[in-house]
């Protein structure tokens, strides 16, 4: 049987073991500490490593939201938790570790789409939730740790109910939130890193392939889905899918600047609530993405 490291990293988490000591009090104290000592005995014993968390689960971590994590308080999901596994996958590799930068990128890059198949619909989401995961480390790679936990949390609160909604949504839902998500996965997961867009021009033109491409599928996907507010949006995103590919072969930053720009315009967000509606999704664009097409 495989023995693992004790720990492992977690984007914003760490992770300490809380201990509960009783001392001497008075008799008019007795109830509070009796109570706190029911609620200290119920979380340890709810108390798991992070690598035995499955998808489902929610839980507290045990500490602030940084660094290694090895404990966290599983709880059921209609109590008050700040997070939950929605997907976890393998990360491939040989032996030796393929470093702290590789594995978060792999977890960055497959995470959202894992959560996806779990919670379809990101802007019915509970506020402030956002995407985490705990990976392997050097040391827990060495034992065979290549687990890639992928989770919802909020950094601040919590939240109630479990996140599994994908068997909750009829098939038009879910091919509306495949592509439009994947319209938008596209465009963040190709953002190049400098805002320099006349040095960064062959990254922005790359960028503004994935997404044009990205449309194309999902504008191919609403041709089956019927109502009026569908079709409009349609049309929208049809004319953004052009104007993306324009600014993939764009002959110069100029060219680009005029295309990107329009592209960027006719895919706010908020051009798709009323079609969203119509199919009785959620239609409040999330705090985030309305943050950037407010600027």
């Amino acid at each position: 049987m495989m023995t693992r490291a004790p720990y492992r990293s977690f984007r914003g988490l760490s992770v300490v073991v809380a201990l509960v000591a009783l001392a001497g009090v008075g008799c008019s104290e007795a109830s509070e500490v009796v109570d706190g000592a029911k609620d200290g005995a119920k979380k340890a014993a709810r108390q798991r490593s992070v690598f035995s968390l499955d998808v489902g689960d929610c839980y507290n971590p045990n500490g602030k939201a940084v660094g290694e994590a090895y404990l966290v308080e599983v709880v059921p999901c209609d109590e008050a938790h700040r997070g939950q596994v929605v997907g976890e996958f393998d990360v491939e590799g040989g032996p030796g570790y393929p470093g702290d930068e590789k594995v978060t990128a792999t977890a960055d890059e497959r995470c959202p789409a894992e959560a996806q198949k779990y919670a379809p619909d990101t802007w019915a989401l509970p506020r402030g939730v956002g995407l985490s995961h705990y990976t392997p480390t050097k040391e827990s790679w060495a034992t065979g740790d290549r687990a890639v936990t992928c989770t919802y949390t909020v950094e601040e609160g919590t939240f109630t109910g479990s996140l599994d909604t994908a068997k909750s949504f009829e098939p038009d839902q879910l091919t509306y939130l495949k592509g439009s998500n994947g319209v938008y996965e596209a465009l963040w997961a190709h953002q190049p890193v400098s805002d320099d867009i006349e040095a960064e021009l062959t990254a922005y033109k790359a960028q503004a392939k994935a997404v044009a491409e990205a449309l194309d599928t999902h504008v191919g996907g609403l041709d089956g889905i019927e109502g009026a507010e569908v079709g409009k949006l349609r049309a929208t995103l049809a004319k953004a899918a052009g104007q993306w590919e324009k600014a993939a072969n764009a002959p110069d930053v100029d060219t680009f600047y005029l295309a990107y720009d329009q592209g960027f315009t006719l895919i706010d967000p908020n051009t798709s609530a009323p079609a969203r509606k119509e199919l009785g999704l959620a239609t409040t664009v999330p705090a985030d993405e309305a943050e950037v097409w407010e600027s």
